[in-house]
């Protein structure tokens, strides 16, 4: 099954393009069909007007807007589908984070004659920051550009500028007229040029099974069933898979057991449960369970804690958040008190800048807060798991809620332990070396080579090359924008750590990025330690002339997506030290270029 929540601008035509994929692919009643046409007459317009298949409130119709969230259903050969068709107004933000909170895949809708705006922006980061791992970014209203291929890859470049920002890990485009029905349910001859699929083809290939955490087994008892001889904990499956025979932990008393028996809806035994199926669960041991305890493994735990840093979406009018407010935190099966302990930042969605000087949070605005709960929470970081990682935040006067909460991690008063030994005793001093630039351009053959000459010549060095790297300390990041931002922040923080203990620090990292290596940069800057970029500047054609990994030939079949040099792009370096090109020799040859760098710089 797969939930889909579409957002955008307003008048970007949302709502008919979901009444047209209703209406295209047959999954209207003939009463729902007579119903919108005799309304459509009554308007006086000329069309049927699909857009009114989801716009049910007289509010809605009055003034062409998407007020509420509105569900429809849609069966195909393939798969279930859930269309949440949020609001794209600014005022009604709150209501697409509703929608979009359980989405496996969000629709970006953009006027073809408006391209991306603020509101589409905004919304894209919204859905980011809810972990919404598939984007399709639909380019609607084709047909009031002349069905213009130019136009298309504009919009497409922009938008895509933008979502290297995000954490997105699948990015699809599609043109379509929601209007007339192009490309969205079948393919389009107006758009010759267009070579992809239609839209609900993709929504029914798109893969989503992979987006499940079936590692992290995680059970909230929402109900403890009771007869004469059965006892069992019901709840729905929150991540991993379990099944009888499987040793568990009860949380937080710590008992632990194993699991007896594992039934389904109706009572009917199964063999294994995955999220997010509703089960009970029977234990072999006779413990002492109750709602809102957690079922896991002894040895994957959720953390365990009172203090939890989080991003919170502010979801009323009629109060603000500021720190010292008190809330009822629902967690899961859990209901605890809260107390907000610090406002770090409100962020500007629109610029995705920090605003660390804000005091409150006001209707649509997020922002990072500290909170402290009454009672320990069980919970995991939002990324890992978007069940336990999840809170709402409710007004214990009115009893409305008044935010939506992600969980960062958990919280603690970290502080950097100063070191009896400064780095003028030791009896070396350290810097960074930074190699960028694209795969196969030769920067980890010339990185060991200086490794060599400077370890032959009694100096400390270390090579950190990317592809080491990503068996061990980045074996969890996959090539997402968001994974590899992640993985230079990484590989810099160890490099900054050895540098520090007056180690040569060797980098050979694709980065291709300029953001990312520049916060390297600064951070290395502002802990007065030396950095020195190297961009290996070997073109695209010889580095795919070599390709020693077979990494540029997937990629151009298709194997590859997200590809650095063919369809993912690289940023080249605005303040490098040295530029090495293959026409200044072999590698032993750009490697003294590199320690006649050091050299000159002392």
């Amino acid at each position: 099954m797969l939930r889909l929540a579409t957002a955008g601008s307003v008048d970007d035509g949302k709502s008919t393009l979901i009444g047209r994929l209703l209406h295209d692919s047959k999954a209207i009643l003939a009463d729902q069909l007579a119903a919108v046409e005799h309304t459509s007459r009554q308007r006086g317009e000329a069309e049927l007007n699909l857009a009114l298949l989801t716009d049910g409130l007289r509010a809605e119709r009055e003034q062409g807007i998407t007020i509420d969230v509105a569900y429809r259903y849609l069966v195909t050969p393939r798969r279930k589908i859930i269309i949440a068709d949020t609001p794209g107004h600014v005022q009604y933000t709150r209501n697409m984070v509703t929608g979009a909170s359980t989405a496996d895949l969000a629709l970006i809708l953009v006027d073809a004659r408006k391209g991306v705006v603020e509101q589409s922006r905004r919304h894209a980061f919204i859905a980011s920051l809810l972990g919404v791992a598939h984007l399709v970014l639909c380019v609607n209203k084709m047909d009031l550009v002349d069905w213009s291929a130019e136009r298309f890859e504009e919009i497409r470049a922009d938008f895509r500028r933008f979502a290297m920002k995000l954490n997105v890990a699948d990015l699809a485009f599609v043109p379509v007229s929601a209007l007339h029905g192009d490309n969205v349910v079948q393919r389009s001859a107006n758009m010759p040029w267009y070579e992809g699929t239609s839209l609900l083809h993709h929504l029914e290939e798109v893969h989503i099974a992979s987006d499940r955490n079936l590692i992290d087994a995680r059970l909230p008892v929402q109900y403890v069933i009771r007869t004469r001889d059965f006892r069992g904990y019901a709840g729905t499956v929150a991540g991993g898979v379990l099944k009888p025979g499987d040793e568990v932990v009860v949380l937080p008393a710590g008992f632990s057991s194993r699991v007896r028996s594992v039934r389904g809806p109706g009572g009917d035994v199964v063999d294994e449960a995955f999220p997010p199926q509703a089960i009970t669960v029977q234990l072999e041991d006779e413990l002492d369970v109750a709602r809102g305890d957690l079922i896991c493994r002894p040895h994957n735990r959720p953390h365990v804690g009172q203090e939890i840093d989080a991003m919170v979406c502010w979801l009323t009018e009629r109060s603000a958040l500021t720190p010292g407010a008190r809330y009822t935190l629902r967690h899961t099966t859990r209901s605890v008190r809260a107390e907000v302990q610090e406002l770090v930042y409100r962020m500007d969605i629109n610029t995705l800048h920090r605003d660390e000087t804000a005091e409150s949070l006001s209707l649509n605005e997020i922002g990072r807060v500290r909170l402290r709960t009454q009672t320990p929470l069980l919970f995991d970081a939002y990324r890992r798991n978007r069940s336990t990682g999840s809170f709402i935040l409710v007004d214990d006067a009115t009893n409305n809620t008044v935010a939506a909460g992600m969980i960062s991690e958990p919280s603690a008063s970290i502080v950097w332990h100063p070191a009896a030994v400064r780095r003028s005793d030791r009896a070396s001093q350290g810097m960074t070396l930074w190699l960028t630039g694209l795969s196969a351009s030769g920067k980890s053959t010339i990185a060991t080579e200086v490794e060599r000459r400077l370890v032959a010549a009694g100096r400390p060095a270390y090579l950190l090359d990317g592809d080491n790297l990503r068996h061990g300390l980045n074996a969890d990041l996959g090539f997402s924008a968001g994974d590899r931002a992640e993985n230079v922040r990484r590989v810099g923080e160890v490099a900054q750590l050895f540098a520090d203990a007056g180690v040569v620090a060797i980098v050979s990292l694709i980065s291709p990025y300029r953001a990312d290596r520049d916060l390297v940069r600064a951070r290395h800057t502002a802990g007065g330690l030396p950095f020195f970029e190297v961009f290996v500047d070997t073109p695209v054609e010889v580095c795919e002339a070599r390709d020693p990994k077979g990494m540029y030939a997937r990629a151009r079949a298709g194997e590859i997506k997200g590809f650095t040099g063919v369809d993912a792009p690289y940023e080249v370096p605005s303040e490098a030290a040295l530029v090495l090109r293959p026409e200044d020799g072999d590698p032993a040859a750009l490697a003294a270029k590199v320690l006649e760098l050091l050299d000159g710089e002392g």
